[in-house]
Formats: structure tokens, C-alpha cells, sequence
């Protein structure tokens, strides 16, 4: 049985099947949306528990998904994760600004990401 569906916002196939991998090992369902404006609408279609978003995108920027995301009565609820390489004094404050929950930067620590995410999933 799975712990929570996670929503993997991500352009770098890498990255997602790293966080993919950690994931199920950790007894979540995951699914992908390579894109911002792709992760706005898995996000409504497909109501996860949380969602992991990327900052840096084609087509629709991380900030700018999550501030949909959050504005939109449907998914306001959801929990996110910024998971990102933008590490400069302002990029925390504008993730949380947009709506993300958390931050957690690139290169990521396996062991905060799951953490983070079981913490949030169990809200």
C-alpha cells in the first residue's frame, strides 16, 4: 500500500529518477510533469498529497507553477517542496513568497528529502 502520491515537477530526467527511485523505495506512488505549466495540471487533474517542484523550467517556471498552484481553491491544499540549485540569499524567500513549504536545494540530501516529504505527507 502506498504511503501518499508524490507529483514530481522536474525537466532533468536525472533528478527525477533519482527523487523517483528514493521515493517508491520509501513507499510512495510518483508520477512526472516535465514542465511547469504540465505540473499546474497533473496537479489539478490528479490531486496528490504533495508535490516536488523544480524552480528552473521550459515553458513555465517553478515560482510561477506554484503560485498557480496555490491561488487555484482545487489544489491550494497540496503541500510543496521547492527542490532546486537556486541558492542565492533571495531564491528561499521568493519560493515561500510564491507558496512552496519548504526548500530544499540541489545537491540534495536523500535522507531531508524523504524526511521532508513524510512529514508533510503525514499533515
Amino acid at each position: 500500500m502506498s504511503k501518499g502520491r508524490v507529483l514530481i515537477v522536474e525537466d532533468n530526467m536525472d533528478t527525477y529518477e533519482l527523487v523517483r527511485f528514493i521515493l517508491e523505495k520509501n513507499g510512495y506512488e510518483v508520477f512526472l510533469a516535465v514542465n511547469g505549466r504540465d505540473g499546474v495540471n497533473a496537479a489539478t487533474k490528479q490531486k496528490p498529497d504533495l508535490i516536488v517542484m523544480d524552480l528552473s523550467m521550459p515553458e513555465m517556471d517553478g515560482w510561477t507553477a506554484t503560485r498557480l498552484i496555490k491561488e487555484n481553491k482545487q489544489t491550494s491544499s497540496i503541500p510543496l517542496i521547492a527542490l532546486t540549485a537556486h541558492v542565492l540569499p533571495g531564491d528561499r524567500q521568493r519560493a515561500v513568497d510564491s507558496g512552496c513549504d519548504e526548500f530544499i536545494t540541489k545537491p540534495m540530501d536523500l535522507l531531508e528529502l524523504v524526511e521532508t516529504v513524510n512529514r508533510w505527507v503525514k499533515r
